[in-house]
């Protein structure tokens, strides 16, 4: 309470009251100023934070659009057209790529519902009913990683796997994905 004053600060700001005493005189940035432009920006100069002009592709990628190629193979978001990876991190040449394959997936082996209901109903009727114990089902969940680095770029992507067969089609389109780097 000992620092409030009586009446307003006494460095009063320039302006009519109810007016922002920070806008820039000439009610701010000029009418010609675009989306993404700082106050006072012309439309030829980038404003704080917008997005710069594209690089220049890395040497030795090809020019053409990648639709113009065939696609060789495609994990996740990961897809070879021609001699590029394409990446939503961007393109990368496919000479010299390292691919990396992690089984994140797990399989889990039970016994089914029905088999425990089979095994009951047909207990009291012959003792064969326990035969039905003997069913299991094997559950497979999960992810596999795959990972490409080629060109100073780094990109991971996580493919769903439901069963024991499509694990190892994916790491079999990695070991072909590496024979095409090679």
């Amino acid at each position: 309470m000992a620092h409030q004053y009586p009446g307003p600060p006494p460095e009063q700001p320039p302006g009519q009251p109810g007016q922002n005493p920070y806008a820039a005189p000439g009610g701010g940035r000029p009418a010609e100023a675009g989306y993404g432009y700082p106050q006072g920006g012309r439309p030829g100069e980038p404003g704080y934070g917008y997005p710069q002009a594209a690089p220049p592709p890395p040497v030795g990628l090809p020019v053409q659009p990648p639709q113009a190629m065939g696609l060789a193979l495609a994990l996740g978001d990961i897809a070879v057209h021609g001699d590029t990876i394409v990446t939503p991190a961007g393109p990368m040449p496919l000479k010299g790529a390292v691919w990396t394959a992690t089984d994140m997936s797990r399989t889990e082996e039970r016994m089914p519902t029905h088999a425990v209901v089979l095994a009951i109903v047909f207990f009291f009727f012959c003792l064969l009913g326990l035969l039905f114990l003997l069913m299991k089902e094997r559950i497979t969940t999960g992810f596999v990683q795959v990972t490409v680095n080629s060109g100073g770029r780094h990109h991971a992507t996580m493919v769903p796997v439901q069963s024991r067969e499509q694990v190892m089609f994916v790491l079999n389109q990695v070991n072909y994905a590496r024979s095409l780097s090679v």
